[in-house]
């Protein structure tokens, strides 16, 4: 168990995020998808040694909230509910890239959006044992 492994369950590092920009084209281009509102979900295996955790990116496009102040704002929930739920993942044999991109046009209380949240990790878990199941 390395360092990193001891504490990833209630911390979000920089190794749990998506930044690098060839992971983030390859993940647009070539990932799979699936909507669960108000949540687009892209995700992606990734390769290498060196992935020792899933890779998170959160985007909230400018075209649905103007002001910075927004975007931010549900950002920062997306990323707490996520740190707090992100365990549901565990257990399956490969590492992922996932996006969620936060697609209505209106900002949901926190509650509902950490709910939707869990409801997209679970179905993220399930097609992703399925199709681990199918090979």
């Amino acid at each position: 168990m390395t360092k990193f492994e001891k504490n990833t369950r209630n911390r979000f590092r920089k190794p749990e995020r998506l930044t690098r920009k060839k992971d983030i084209q390859q993940l647009f281009s070539a990932g799979r998808s699936f909507h669960l509102h108000p949540f687009t979900v892209k995700y992606l295996p990734l390769t290498g040694p060196d992935v020792l955790t899933h890779q998170v990116l959160i985007s909230v496009p400018k075209r649905n909230f103007k002001l910075a102040v927004d975007r931010n704002r549900l950002k920062r929930q997306i990323r707490e509910a996520y740190r707090l739920h992100k365990h549901r993942l565990a257990g399956l044999p490969d590492k992922y890239a996932i996006a969620y991109i936060y697609s209505f046009k209106q900002k949901l209380p926190y509650k509902e959006l950490e709910n939707k949240l869990i409801a997209s990790l679970d179905r993220l878990k399930n097609e992703l044992a399925k199709k681990n199941n199918a090979s």
